[in-house]
């Protein structure tokens, strides 16, 4: 390691485009040891820019954060890239954590992923169980996943069994892997997430540790089709069982066609 970087238990990665208000409510619920980690936050362009006395303002005295920004929008898979790759430049740590604007972590997230990851030094990348709820409290439902890796490689084929905001991975990983793949356009993380455990082990902590926030506006519920199709192009390009390869193409088909209202419906039930 580089002894003239500044040296921290982890960074935790947060790109921003046009929502302060979520990064500030999603800012209040980072907690870990003092000095510890650094927030890295990517300003994608926004209409208004951040400064960090927008941050400073609203955050504890002390918040350890730095402010990245773009010129102009580049998309999320340019901001989640700019951010890794300050932090390879400019910092020493053993981990890299996620989380959007608008999304909340439980109390001990960081301790219990730090901790568990120092325990499993063959697991390189580690998500957890979430919420999901309504911006206005009106319903939500729990995402459950399989927690040991073979059950998440299989599980794969079918959904992103990482959810985005709850995952921590090893910084070193990314040496083999490379940043967010920039053509996998809406899926940058699956394809990553893919690309990763293909590398290492991987586990899933069977915790709620965030919870994150259904946005009707956000990319995700914008461009479902779009990113549907994409999954189906990871599955297509880093999957090796036929079988599975094939139920993924059928679900994924059904996906496109349901309506979205349905979708989230269904996802509800499961609570």
């Amino acid at each position: 390691m580089n002894n003239s970087k500044r040296s921290v238990d982890f960074c935790l990665l947060i790109p921003c485009y046009n929502n302060i208000g979520g990064l500030l409510a999603s800012l209040k619920t980072v907690y870990y040891k003092p000095n510890q980690f650094l927030t890295v936050i990517v300003d994608d362009g926004s209409s208004k820019s951040l400064t960090e006395g927008d941050i400073a303002e609203k955050t504890t005295e002390g918040f350890p954060f730095v402010l990245l920004r773009n010129e102009r929008n580049l998309g999320i898979t340019a901001a989640l890239n700019k951010g890794l790759d300050w932090i390879s430049e400019e910092v020493n740590t053993k981990y890299i954590a996620r989380l959007d604007c608008g999304d909340l972590c439980h109390t001990e997230r960081f301790s219990l992923q730090v901790n568990y990851m120092e325990e499993h030094p063959e697991t390189g990348l580690l998500g957890s169980w979430c919420r999901f709820e309504e911006k206005d409290g009106s319903g939500g439902y729990s995402y459950k996943t399989p927690v040991e890796h073979k059950d998440i490689a299989r599980a794969m084929y079918s959904r992103n069994v990482f959810i985005h905001p709850t995952v921590m991975f090893r910084t070193d990983l990314l040496k083999k892997t490379g940043l967010y793949p920039s053509k996998y356009k809406y899926v940058e993380d699956y394809a990553l997430f893919w690309k990763m455990i293909k590398c290492e082990q991987s586990s899933i902590l069977d915790k709620f540790l965030v919870t994150c926030e259904i946005n009707p506006a956000g990319l995700s519920m914008k461009n479902k089709k779009k990113q549907l199709s994409g999954r189906w192009k990871v599955v297509r390009d880093f999957g090796t069982d036929r079988f599975l390869k094939l139920l993924a193409f059928l679900r994924l088909k059904i996906l496109t066609v349901m309506p979205k209202g349905l979708a989230l419906q269904l996802k509800k039930r499961r609570k």
